[in-house]
This record gives structure tokens, sequence and C-alpha cells, in this order.
């Protein structure tokens, strides 16, 4: 059985399509029959069901009550058809993405700032869970996964890793999450009730910006057979269902907003810290649909789009030291450094009964406001951070939008803010350290730690990543060209149909057998 549709697009003929499919995930019809078969006779045994990518990036198209009543934060294969934007914290249906616009009274500029957040994802309270199953589903489709026999791997820092051993144990297989051993201790605790085996969390050695030990311990486990790598900064199931689905989410919440800016606003700047280079995914889709500039934001403590540098840094979920496949550098506008001192201080102020009283009662930050900061973790802030670095690099106005993303809350950090509560305010957080921190972080943002684009300062980033990808982890050297090529990006989007009406065939069969 194959696919009617094919997503045969300009490089098929120069790129061979054994390293689209394997590496890159990029395959269009059944790779493995007997695979297909035997997943789907274990999602009939579990009784899973796979939204379209369709369905996740207009979820109108799924049954109202569908998932009516289950615990979002449960096992449950009907929490699949949440992996979308349109959920409030109850897991319930909205019309438009949960969002926030931040004043000027915080910012210090006049652009809005406009944040979606990420908090409201189902089992993870994290966006990454819908970067896993964009890595997923293509692969279980095609029959290139076989959940019955495979370990699926997934190597991350942290959300991605989490969202991966979710979904695995809702399909009925075993999930392994390899992660640094130095990240948020909130991360660990929930793997701990999650995986079917201590053995499943692999703790390699660094923190965030040490993602070649991962890639190590991934190259060593793939020796066995039975272990399948899903390597999202490889794996362009990822860009690809960011473009759609965050990219058409992010385009909902800002058509929300200008209408309440009686339509004058332009969506100037979307920026995304990098990490695996899905989320940045959307900014693509914006810059097609409005002329919106991308701005990659990556740890000032690591400054490797800036300086070819290195370094260590606690912005955790943005890893570092190389440039994803899946980055599609040469359609980037702006690189943004920010520092981890910002991010750790401005958690403690925003989740602090004296940082929310000296933003309110001295800074004149609504309230309302100030109640929704707790749903920004390290990343969220430092994306904040960068918009409004960019604004003022950029020149933008009172009509000049910027649109970003909390990929996920503050909930995930408090083993994090009690050390920095212990290394820098002395375990005790007064209004005078709230004044410091706004002064020092909110108050005077620079526009240092930037770049605005030239076409060779692209160049240099893009040939960076030779090192990584094609010294490092093979990558045919023609697969790694093509992505200079808009072209190849753009020919990435015609998988989507294909995908769908493989998982329309792939449910077809569940349910014809239940």
């Amino acid at each position: 059985m194959t696919s009617t549709t094919t997503a045969s697009h300009e490089t098929q003929g120069v790129l061979d399509a054994s390293a689209l499919a394997g590496q890159l995930g990029l395959a269009d019809s059944i790779v493995d029959q007997q695979a297909l078969d035997n997943s789907v006779a274990l999602c009939v045994k579990n009784n899973v069901l796979l939204p379209t990518f369709a369905q996740l990036a207009d979820p109108s198209l799924i049954a109202a009550n569908y998932a009516k009543g289950v615990d979002k934060n449960a096992p449950d294969a009907r929490n699949l058809f949440r992996v979308h934007w349109y959920n409030n914290l109850q897991g319930e249906r909205v019309s438009v993405p949960d969002h926030i616009v931040l004043p000027t009274s915080l910012t210090g500029i006049e652009s809005p700032i406009i944040v979606m957040f990420g908090d409201r994802f189902p089992m993870i309270t994290a966006h990454k869970v819908l970067a896993a199953y964009s890595c997923l589903a293509p692969r279980v489709i095609t029959g290139q996964f076989d959940p019955s026999r495979h370990r699926a791997i997934w190597p991350s820092t942290g959300n991605y890793a989490r969202g991966g051993v979710a979904i695995s144990r809702i399909m009925g297989s075993r999930g392994v999450a390899v992660l640094p051993a130095g990240m948020s201790q909130e991360r660990f605790d929930w793997l701990d009730k999650w995986v079917s085996d201590p053995s499943d969390v692999i703790r390699t050695p660094g923190t965030e910006s040490n993602v070649k030990e991962i890639y190590d311990a991934c190259n060593e486990m793939e020796r066995d057979p039975k272990n399948f790598i899903f390597n999202q900064f490889c794996e362009f199931g990822n860009h690809v269902g960011h473009y759609e689905i965050t990219g058409r989410a992010l385009s909902s919440v800002f058509e929300h907003v200008n209408k309440n800016f009686k339509g004058k606003l332009r969506l100037a700047a979307f920026t995304s810290a990098t990490g695996s280079a899905g989320t940045i995914a959307g900014g693509d889709r914006l810059k097609d649909d409005y002329g919106t500039k991308i701005v990659a934001v990556e740890a000032l403590e690591c400054p490797t789009m800036l300086e070819n540098g290195f370094g260590e840094h606690n912005i955790q979920g943005i890893g570092d030291k190389h440039i994803p496949l899946i980055h599609n550098v040469m359609n980037t506008d702006v690189v943004v450094g920010v520092s981890d001192r910002a991010t750790d201080e401005l958690d403690v102020m925003f989740n602090t009964e004296a940082g929310c009283q000296y933003l309110t009662e001295r800074k004149g930050v609504p309230v309302e406001i100030v109640e929704q900061l707790k749903h920004f973790g390290f990343s969220a802030i430092c994306n904040v951070i960068a918009a409004i670095k960019t604004a003022k690099l950029l020149g933008l106005g009172a009509n000049d939008a910027l649109i970003t993303i909390a990929t996920d809350g503050a909930d995930l950090y408090p083993s994090e803010r009690v050390k920095t509560m212990a290394r820098r305010f002395k375990n005790s957080f007064t209004e005078i350290d709230a004044a410091e921190v706004f002064a020092e972080h909110l108050a005077v943002v620079g526009t240092d730690g930037m770049i605005d684009c030239t076409e060779r300062d692209r160049t240099r980033i893009f040939n960076l990543g030779y090192y990584t990808w094609v010294e490092q982890q093979g990558t045919p050297l023609a697969v790694f060209e093509a992505r200079r090529s808009q072209s190849f990006w753009r020919d990435l989007r015609k998988y989507l149909p294909v995908w769908d009406e493989l998982i329309g065939e792939f449910n077809r069969r569940v349910v014809s057998k239940k």
C-alpha cells in the first residue's frame, strides 16, 4: 500500500532518496509494510488514533468533545488530539491560542510584544510535545519506526525528551530520554514518573550547551538496531510541523491582536531561541505571509551564531555549540545574544512577592499582566528580551508588533530559582533587589550582541554547520548544500498532505480492526 500523492520536489533528482528518508525523516511512501502492520496492531490494542497535521493546525477539524473529561496530563491517547496551541490551562479548546500583549511599562518600548503560551500543551506543559509528535508520526505511518520492537530514543535538553516519552508511552512503545545531567530537577522528576524503567533516563555530561555529548551517546546507542534515534535537530518533521502548526497559530494570534489595534499593526519580527530550530520554522511561515523578519536567539555566554563561539549557560531548552540541520539559516534576518544572568534573575523577579509587587506598585505594570508572568520559563524570558533588543536595533515603533513564544512555564524551574536565590540574592529577594534587576535587565536594554544579517553573515553561520553534520554525523554533502536554497525548504511543505493522507489510511485500518 502506498500513498497516491508524492512529495516529489526539485532536489529529489540530486539527493539520495535513502538519505532523505533515513536521517532526515522525509519518506513519502511506505518503507516497511510489516513495521506498519505492527504499528496498526499496537494502536488497535491501545486505542490510539493519530491526528493529522491539518487537524493540529486547525483544531476545529477535531470533534469538540473528543477529549472531553480526559485529564490533559494523563497518558491517554485522546490527548494526542490536544497537541496544538488552541488549549487553555484546563485543556479546553479555545478559538484563539492563549497569549498576552506586553505593555510599555514592562518592556520599555512602544512596540507591542505578543507572547503565545506553550504551557497549555498536554502531558508535559510545554510545546515540545508538538515537535516530538511531528518527528514520530511520519516515521510510524511510513513503516520506518516499529513501536512493537524499536525503543524510541529522544535526545534533548529536556522538554523534547519528555514529549517523546509521553507519546511513546501512549503508543505502547518504550521511550528513552537522553538529556544532560545538569538540567532542572523538575524535568527528571517528571521523567521518573513516566518512563517504564529508570534506565530509560540517560544523563549525559554537562548542561544546556553540551549537545554534542547527547549526540555521542545516541551514536553509541544506534549500534543496537532496536534503538531508533529521533534526533530533533535533523528530523525535518520538526521543521515542517512547526511551519504549519505553530506558524498558523502565531498568525491567528496576531490577527486577533491586530483587530484590537484597529488593524494598524504590521507584524515586524518573530523572535525564537534556536534550540533544535524547530520552533523558528514558524517564522518562515510568518515571513511568507507577512514579510516578518526572523530573529534567531542564543545565549550570550555561548555565542555560536554570533562569534562561532562556545561556553556554558543556563537558558534551558535552547541548546547550542552547533547549528541544527533543520535551521533555515539563509532565511534568518537577525541574530541576538541574551545573557542567562538576565533570564535567571528575571525568573526570580516574576515569581516572588517582592518582585511582582515592585512591578505593579513602582513600575505600573497592570496586575493582570504580572499574574501571567509565571507562565514564562527561561527561554520565554529570553525570547522577550530578544524582542526588546530587536525593536531597538530595527528602530520599530508603536505600530510595529513583535511576536514570540513562551515555550514552557516557570513551574519547570523552582529548583533553579532556589540556586539563583542562594547564589545572587543570599536567599532573600527584596524590593531593592527587584529594583536592581529591573534596572539592569529591562530598563536599559541595549543592542549589544546582535547581528543584522547580511548575506555574508548568513553564509558564515550556515557553513559552521558543516563540522557537526557532514564531518561528525555523516550527513551527505549534497543534502547539506541543498539547504542553502529556499526552494529546498519550500519543497518540504509538500510532504504535509502526503503524511496526512497516510495518517488517514493508518487510522482507517486501526478503526476497521477494532
